[in-house]
């Protein structure tokens, strides 16, 4: 990475280790009901595909791409949906998957979105949360790390579409996009 990276904020090790723990609440909490995980594209991958792995509840997945940010580090404040989802949510018990909640416009109007659909149940499952970005008031069921609000990158998280295959969350050195 060079001089890219300013400093690892969580470790691999963390991100496993808070995984088998949402991954144990969200067994309990869904026990005896369907569960449809929905990654949020692109960055919710990571998140996903190691969630996934650690419940040991049966679940099906699907994806949306939304988008309010353009080609910047700020929320355009207009969403758009890039990716749909392939299946009906009706009755369904909709866990949404994410990377990162800064602001939380985007998700909150994806919340609404979802719920006018006609879903059992719809909650959020975050790998970081940054409460001090927060816009908007956004109950998430589960978080693994409220971090500062600084620019991250890793573990899902992007720059200019970079940095997403690190295997931990760190922060982006401020000459790379100031």
């Amino acid at each position: 990475m060079g001089d890219a990276l300013e400093k690892v904020l969580v470790t691999e090790e963390q991100i496993r280790t808070r995984h088998r723990e949402m991954a144990a609440e969200i067994d309990a909490d869904y026990a005896g009901r369907d569960l449809l995980l929905v990654g949020v594209l692109k960055g919710a991958v990571m998140v996903m595909a190691d969630l996934a792995r650690e419940l040991h509840h049966p679940c099906a997945m699907d994806w949306m791409a939304v988008s309010s940010y353009g080609a910047g580090t700020n929320s355009s404040g207009v969403v758009r949906i890039l990716k749909d989802l392939d299946t009906d949510i009706q009755n369904r018990n909709v866990l949404i998957v994410e990377d990162v909640i800064d602001s939380g416009l985007t998700l909150s109007w994806l919340v609404g979105n979802l719920r006018s659909r006609g879903p059992a149940s719809v909650e959020i499952c975050t790998m970081v949360r940054k409460p001090l970005a927060l816009d908007v008031d956004l109950e998430v069921r589960y978080v693994g790390f409220d971090l500062p609000n600084e620019f991250i990158i890793g573990y899902g998280l992007d720059y200019a579409e970079k940095y997403r295959n690190l295997p931990f969350i760190g922060t982006l050195a401020p000459h790379m996009y100031s």
